[in-house]
């Protein structure tokens, strides 16, 4: 309460506006809502310029059958060390589905950045790197991810992990 000429006015908090990380972060969950494969409805923002570019989400091919439809198309990775897991390949990553529809509509992603959800895949990686994107903010750590983060360092793209935790998998 604050006294103004005897008169007590109750001061109102301050709103905090998100910073741009945040508030792109939060257009990446919305957009992962998108997602067909229960196991990460998961999605991706690419962003110039303070500007939203390009979404992607989790998601089957065009035209052909979700996880969600048809159940998941399952493979094991092994990435050394005993650091063995299973994936449903059945889906595009979010990443790489946003660097292909903003090929689709012929939207250069060069110089941008892109928010994702958990350290990209290397495959992902590659296709970030070779898509001329410059910055890279993670949410989450990905068990996945130290060959992505060993590339990102040497092509010169910029990584960010907000939250060192590991993102999980309902079936994990």
């Amino acid at each position: 309460m604050k006294s103004t000429n005897n008169k007590k006015v109750k001061v109102e908090a301050k709103y905090k506006r998100p910073s741009w990380d945040e508030y792109f972060i939060s257009i990446m969950h919305a957009v992962g809502s998108r997602g067909t494969c229960d196991r990460g409805r998961v999605g991706s923002v690419i962003v110039r310029d303070k500007r939203l570019i390009s979404t992607g989400y989790v998601g089957s091919p065009a035209k052909c059958k979700s996880c969600d439809e048809v159940g998941h198309e399952m493979n094991t990775v092994d990435y050394g060390e005993g650091n063995i897991h299973r994936h449903c390949v059945r889906t595009a990553h979010a990443e790489t589905n946003a660097i292909v529809q903003a090929a689709k509509f012929g939207i250069s992603t060069e110089g941008s950045t892109l928010y994702c959800m958990m350290t990209p895949c290397y495959a992902c990686a590659k296709n970030i790197i070779n898509a001329g994107i410059k910055r890279v903010v993670s949410e989450k750590d990905y068990h996945g991810g130290a060959r992505s983060k060993e590339v990102f360092k040497e092509a010169g793209v910029k990584y960010e992990l907000l939250d060192e935790s590991l993102m999980k998998y309902k079936d994990q």
